[in-house]
């Protein structure tokens, strides 16, 4: 099993940046699928942004160009560099990974960390 532990969430302004990290355990973070994904109040999550093994992103539609997604593999470390942010991106943000263990697909979620963007 793998175990993951976001950090960097808080109160920013409208407007400020964020960096949010994921730590993942084992070994299998170079070779998986990782994605934010983030939960509003009252509302489904909904997934943020992805990374392939290979460093290929995709990101939902109302974030493109104010965040981005990293990793790094030595370090076993998902990364979330957030500008911009609004109100509407306030939510509890929780990284995810997944990966293939002998045909079957595995996935595993942190606890998830709190960003709140006041106005």
């Amino acid at each position: 099993q793998v175990q993951l532990v976001e950090s960097g969430g808080g109160l920013v302004q409208a407007g400020g940046s964020l960096r949010l990290s994921c730590v993942a355990s084992g070994n299998v973070f170079s070779s998986s699928y990782m994605t934010w994904y983030r939960q509003a109040p009252g509302k489904e999550r909904e997934w943020v942004a992805g990374i392939t093994s290979s460093g290929n992103t995709n990101f939902l539609e109302s974030v493109k160009g104010r965040f981005t997604i990293s990793r790094d593999n030595a370090k076993n470390t998902l990364y979330l560099q957030m500008t911009s942010l609004k109100p509407e991106d306030t939510a509890v943000y929780y990284c995810s990974i997944q990966y293939r263990d002998r045909g079957r697909l595995r996935s595993y979620w942190g606890q998830g960390t709190q960003v709140t963007v006041s106005s």
